[in-house]
């Protein structure tokens, strides 16, 4: 599959299709055992432990948890890449913490730890972090995990704006048919460990796929479902 720069390319699939396993071989923490993975034709499949470091610089990843780090206040966990990959002075990273965290509609939350923010916040943060180092790829896995409708389309337009905002090439891993029809610019289905489908927001309601016609009817079902 090819992703698309300056908009969300959305994979969806059932649980254990292997949406999660490609996310994570395309940013190296799965070796994988065939294949290419390029970005802007550099292999990272072949590249030695130095280049690869160097190219993580360029990533931004939004786990599905979030991952903050309890132990640490929010400042320090947005700082967290900054101090790893820059050589920058305090002040200049305290900047870009500051700018990514107002960013995020998050102001004033240095301080606080991970435990004192709602759910929503803390996805907030963590994206504040995926973007400290102004990433030209960024990963987001089930952002929408945990969250309740209201605060999730707010997450979607967030990692939708900053995508179009900085041009960013943007992969999220999502089985919330809401955020595919929301913010999927290229949508890909993956079937049973392939892909089996890709196309646009608008097709993929109106696609002859069969396996992708069941999955999109199950779970606009199950959403439904979970409203009432």
């Amino acid at each position: 599959m090819t992703l698309e720069q300056g908009k969300c390319n959305v994979v969806i699939g059932q649980s254990g299709s292997g949406k999660t396993v490609l996310m994570k071989s395309i940013v190296g923490l799965l070796e994988v055992d065939a294949g290419e993975i390029l970005y802007d034709d550099r292999d990272f499949t072949r590249m030695g432990k130095r280049k690869k470091q160097m190219l993580r610089k360029e990533m931004g990843m939004l786990f599905q948890g979030g991952a903050l780090f309890d132990s640490i206040t929010i400042e320090e966990n947005v700082m967290f890449p900054l101090n790893m990959f820059t050589n920058d002075t305090y002040n200049s990273k305290l900047k870009r913490v500051d700018f990514c965290l107002e960013r995020v509609g998050l102001k004033e939350v240095n301080k606080l730890m991970t435990s004192e923010l709602s759910g929503g916040m803390r996805k907030r943060a963590a994206i504040a972090r995926a973007i400290a180092l102004s990433p030209k790829y960024l990963f987001c896995d089930e952002p929408n995990s945990g969250l309740d409708p209201k605060t999730a389309i707010r997450i979607d337009n967030l990692i939708s704006e900053i995508t179009k905002e900085y041009n960013i090439t943007t992969l999220v891993n999502s089985h919330d048919m809401n955020s595919v029809l929301e913010i999927g610019d290229k949508v890909i289905y993956i079937y049973q460990g392939c892909k089996c489908w890709e196309g646009t927001k608008e097709e993929v309601m109106h696609t002859d796929n069969e396996a992708l016609n069941n999955f999109v009817f199950a779970t606009k079902m199950a959403q439904q479902i979970k409203k009432i």
